[in-house]
């Protein structure tokens, strides 16, 4: 398909462009996305969609596309120290968008060798008992990043779940204490919980536990050595036997159920949650295939485009959902591996252009001015080529 900037017909161009990290936010770039379209076809009808895939810039891309609003509040990290995070409502004031990371997250706390046997997701857990609190019944929570290993233990401790030992004694926060779970109580749970749903976005495939599991291939990046990682597997893999024997729940094999430290099997086993690609959840949610409807071109992006786009990042999920309505997508991005290229092409993406006129820093690439005027001026060079292509 291609554009055709004539009086006779108005183009409508979507843009869905996740945010460049730590240089802009999604928003940000759909307004510089959008002066260029506007500077060279004038008449068009440009629609920005806020977006990501269930990692950093969730909750701000979402709370934007509905028009929610940002809570704060105190919560503990993930060594069960006081700070403050934030979680975003939707503009329904019914849906919560929380990254764990907020709460739970590794950049929360220093590096240090076994951190990850005592981390906890207890945080996350108080995050989503305030949501419960302001009337939230839908829960969108995104599990990467995590300094964590407890499988969402600390999470259900804060909604009020006792998880006891041989002794009848509550065991400790931390994944250390996985393997002296003896019983799992409850009673005291929230019962607002019982009238939630729960959807947890991840690209992580890995099971609970195992080889691939939670413990083993995310392990050391938390702090774990060898022998923590084998404790933590050995907890992991008990705790799902008790979840196997005490609700009839497998847990064990699920894609997905290690992400976030097991996060994602955990809130399957408590929180009847449903696992997804978070770039497919978040485009469901936003109904993005009714949005592009019409459309003439979409433009995608993210900071960096390489062989990881082709699992489950934003590009990629555009381009696919785009496909089955045979609009043609255009990506932006930061940096470029071209040797994914055809790989890239195969997945939908009509092409990719680099932001960058010339080779520069890091530090320079990565100042929000800069990038901001690179990426209008590389919208107008788009612009120019098709309408000068359609008048030939």
């Amino acid at each position: 398909m291609y554009l055709y900037p004539s009086n006779e017909q108005k183009m409508k161009i979507v843009i869905a462009v996740d945010s460049f990290k730590g240089c802009l936010s999604s928003s940000s770039i759909a307004e510089a996305v959008e002066e260029g379209i506007l500077n060279v076809l004038p008449g068009c009808e440009v629609i920005k969609v806020p977006i990501a895939d269930g990692g950093e810039g969730t909750v701000e891309a979402l709370v934007d596309a509905t028009r929610g609003k940002i809570i704060t509040l105190p919560v503990h990290n993930p060594l069960m120290q006081p700070i403050r995070a934030s979680y975003g409502m939707a503009g329904d004031g019914q849906t919560a968008i929380i990254e764990m990371s907020a709460a739970s997250g590794l950049s929360l706390i220093p590096p240090k060798p076994g951190n990850v046997m005592h981390t906890t997701t207890f945080g996350t857990g108080e995050m989503i008992a305030d949501a419960i609190k302001q009337g939230c019944r839908n829960f969108i929570i995104g599990v990467g990043g995590s300094a964590t290993n407890d499988a969402g233990i600390g999470m259900m401790q804060a909604l009020g779940v006792r998880f006891t030992d041989e002794t009848g004694n509550e065991v400790e926060k931390g994944g250390k204490s996985l393997s002296a779970i003896r019983s799992i109580d409850t009673q005291y749970q929230l019962t607002e919980l019982q009238d939630c749903t729960f959807h947890i976005a991840t690209d992580v495939t890995n099971p609970f536990y195992g080889p691939q599991g939670a413990a083993h291939i995310f392990g050391s990046q938390k702090g774990g050595d060898e022998e923590q990682i084998e404790i933590l597997d050995k907890g992991m893999k008990h705790l799902a036997g008790l979840i196997l024997e005490t609700s009839g729940k497998d847990i064990s094999r699920l894609p997905g159920a290690g992400a976030g430290g097991g996060m994602g099997g955990g809130c399957i086993a408590f929180l009847q949650a449903n696992i997804s690609s978070g770039i497919e959840l978040i485009m469901d949610y936003l109904h993005f295939n009714e949005i592009i409807r019409g459309a003439d071109l979409v433009i995608t992006g993210e900071g960096k485009i390489d062989r990881q786009t082709l699992f489950g990042k934003v590009p990629v999920g555009i381009a696919r959902t785009a496909a089955s309505q045979h609009i043609p997508v255009i990506a932006i991005t930061g940096q470029l591996d071209i040797t994914a290229d055809k790989e890239l092409r195969e997945a939908g993406l009509s092409a990719i252009f680099p932001i960058h006129p010339a080779p520069i820093s890091l530090e320079k690439a990565m100042q929000s001015d800069y990038a901001y005027r690179n990426i209008r001026r590389t919208i107008e060079q788009i612009c120019y080529a098709f309408t000068s292509f359609v008048k030939k």
